[in-house]
């Protein structure tokens, strides 16, 4: 275990599972990354960190299977967020493994099949970063943290400063604020995108929230900026969704028009990772 303690229900239910079964517990206080001991006990939890958790407080976190909470003191509290920025509701929505991010309800990464961590992977190894990277949509930093593991460098960008502060609390989040290789730039990635040299990125990531969230990541004008701060022979990872969808297809169509009038000479589609290789 390592930094604050937090929990989900599938913590939590484990815990409920094992009253007055066993004394000592091997479990997670961090959504799965490491494990502790706890001690179970008559009136509740021992924390291996000194802290006490009533069984009445465990049952109220196993009873949500959409949050996640945070110890603050010895209150567990709800890790989400209200943004005044773009009036969008965010939390944290936990899986076995990495919690994904919760936009007005949305789920930001595909968690059917697979989970966030996997999702990430199977994006990062198609677009295969080396070199300097641009993560265009940081949310939870996993696109970023996972190309930080061969990019020379990696800039990763975040429109909401809410969402940054919920990557803050995410246990899974942690080496986006610890890798040195990682820069988190704070603003609309489609008027940054103009301040940035030209030719400088041998990568671009774009895993962007949906059309109806984040049209303005879908446009022309964007993809031509891409485009200019790409190396020669730079490439793209597009996320764009489940490609047999009807809704995936036509996004998909309207996406790969676009990149060609943007100057992307080859488009190879990526249906595992839902997406596309665009190439300059």
């Amino acid at each position: 275990m390592s930094g604050s303690v937090v929990l989900s229900h599938y913590q939590a239910a484990a815990w409920l599972a094992a009253r007055g079964q066993v004394a000592v517990l091997r479990t997670s206080l961090d959504l799965g990354r490491t494990e502790a001991e706890v001690r179970l006990g008559a009136e509740g939890v021992e924390l291996p960190t000194g802290e006490h958790l009533d069984w009445a407080a465990v049952a109220r976190v196993a009873e949500d299977l959409s949050g996640c909470y945070r110890l603050e003191g010895k209150d567990l509290v709800r890790i989400q967020a209200f943004s005044s920025r773009t009036g969008r509701a965010y939390s944290l929505y936990p899986t076995p493994t990495a919690p994904t991010l919760l936009i007005s309800g949305i789920p930001m990464h595909r968690i059917k099949g697979t989970d966030p961590w996997q999702d990430t992977l199977s994006k990062v190894r198609v677009a295969n970063p080396r070199g300097w990277v641009l993560d265009t949509c940081m949310g939870l930093g996993y696109t970023a943290i996972a190309a930080a593991r061969t990019a020379e460098r990696v800039l990763t960008i975040e429109l909401d400063p809410a969402v940054v502060a919920l990557a803050r609390q995410n246990p899974w989040s942690q080496p986006l604020f610890t890798d040195p290789r990682i820069q988190v730039l704070i603003g609309d990635g489609a008027e940054l995108l103009p301040a940035l040299a030209s030719g400088v990125f041998s990568c671009v990531i774009h895993d962007p929230p949906t059309f109806a969230l984040a049209g303005e990541l879908y446009t022309l004008e964007f993809y031509r900026e891409v485009m200019r701060v790409l190396r020669p022979r730079g490439r793209m990872f597009h996320y764009i969704g489940d490609p047999e969808s009807k809704s995936g297809r036509a996004v998909t169509a309207r996406v790969r028009e676009r990149l060609r009038q943007a100057g992307f000479q080859r488009l190879t589609p990526a249906p595992r990772a839902f997406g596309l290789l665009a190439e300059k």
